[in-house]
């Protein structure tokens, strides 16, 4: 004996045939100089299909009670629209009254088609597919872009300005001096003291005369 419930619902009828698809997500990939090998992955969502009769009139003394076909549908309808999972629930019983086991699955409504044919009488047939249903969260990920770091700002320093002259050295002449012992003095030489006196020849007529006083320019 099965009992079929959607959302706490039982089906007037247990559909006479139930099927049940696990889908595969292996692939298969070609390496070279290999052949074809087989890539094994995680199965996919489950997909269950079954048709199920609506008694028009009431008139099957095994169906599980009495309700119009139109409730049936209204949930069904309700169902896809909600778009919120469920849960679908197949009972075996065997006929000792000694459960077998039960189908108890969170599924989504993924499609149904009505079905009314004259020829076989006022019922309407809904056939159904369901399809299994993982809860799922998700997070949310702030990317927070990093600000652009600051190029330290090196201040060079102002070399100081410096002539490229070089220091002019002078002497002032005191009593008692001549350019024998200036030259002496600065260069270590008195036979120096032509390079003193061609320096200063604006200033010295004769190299022997020179008189305190007097500004020397030193080369």
């Amino acid at each position: 004996m099965y009992s079929f419930f959607i959302d706490g619902m039982e089906l007037p009828i247990a559909p006479q045939k139930l099927t049940v698809k696990i889908k595969g997500n292996n692939k298969t990939l070609t390496l070279i100089n290999e052949g074809d090998i087989n890539f094994l992955r995680a199965p996919g969502l489950t997909e269950i299909t079954f048709d199920a009769v609506l008694p028009m009139l009431g008139q099957y003394s095994f169906a599980n009670g009495y309700r119009r076909p139109d409730s049936y549908l209204n949930k069904l309808e309700s169902l896809m629209t909600d778009k919120e999972p469920f849960r679908f629930l197949v009972s075996r019983v065997s006929p000792s009254g000694r459960l077998l086991y039960d189908t108890n699955m969170k599924v989504s409504l993924e499609n149904y088609t009505v079905t009314e044919d004259a020829t076989k009488g006022p019922d309407v047939t809904v056939s159904i597919t369901l399809k299994q249903y993982i809860s799922y969260s998700t997070k949310t990920v702030t990317v927070v872009k990093p600000k652009p770091e600051k190029k330290p700002v090196v201040q060079q320093k102002k070399k100081r300005e410096t002539s490229s002259a070089p220091k002019v050295k002078t002497y002032t002449v005191k009593s008692g001096d001549c350019l024998w012992n200036i030259a002496k003095k600065y260069y270590g030489s008195g036979a120096q003291y032509t390079k003193i006196y061609n320096a200063n020849k604006g200033k010295i007529k004769n190299p022997n005369l020179i008189y305190p006083g007097q500004v020397l320019t030193i080369p």
